[in-house]
């Protein structure tokens, strides 16, 4: 967007067909086609006219972000699967440890109580 058209061959004869001369139609056409050019300039600082997205840019970026939402959910779930998978082995060994354990603390109290059955 870098000018409005204008046509000024159409606005210089217009003007010459309305009794300017060839040099007041050519000054003229010049006046109009600067100012109009300004007026452009001035609406794109005072508006931002460059940052204006358009439907097609923000259609790229939803696609773009349910791609991404769609990655991290897939992403997300094989971490909860792993974590699930880690708990449940960790699970495992404390029952193995606990069980062990149990064992080794009943046979340690049966073994004292027998030793305190002898001496009695």
């Amino acid at each position: 967007m870098n000018s409005i058209p204008f046509d000024t061959l159409e606005f210089a004869n217009r003007l010459k067909a309305a009794g300017f001369s060839d040099d007041q139609a050519q000054v003229l056409t010049e006046l109009q086609r600067s100012a109009t050019d300004s007026t452009l300039e001035q609406a794109r600082h005072d508006y931002h006219l460059d940052d204006v997205a358009t439907k097609r840019d923000l259609k790229e970026i939803e696609t773009a972000l349910r791609h991404d939402i769609e990655m991290l959910r897939a992403e997300t779930g094989k971490q909860i699967a792993e974590t699930g998978r880690q708990i449940a082995e960790t699970k495992a060994d404390l029952t193995r440890w606990i069980i062990g354990a149990g064992f080794l603390q009943t046979t340690l109290i049966i073994g004292v109580l027998l030793k305190i059955a002898h001496l009695i």
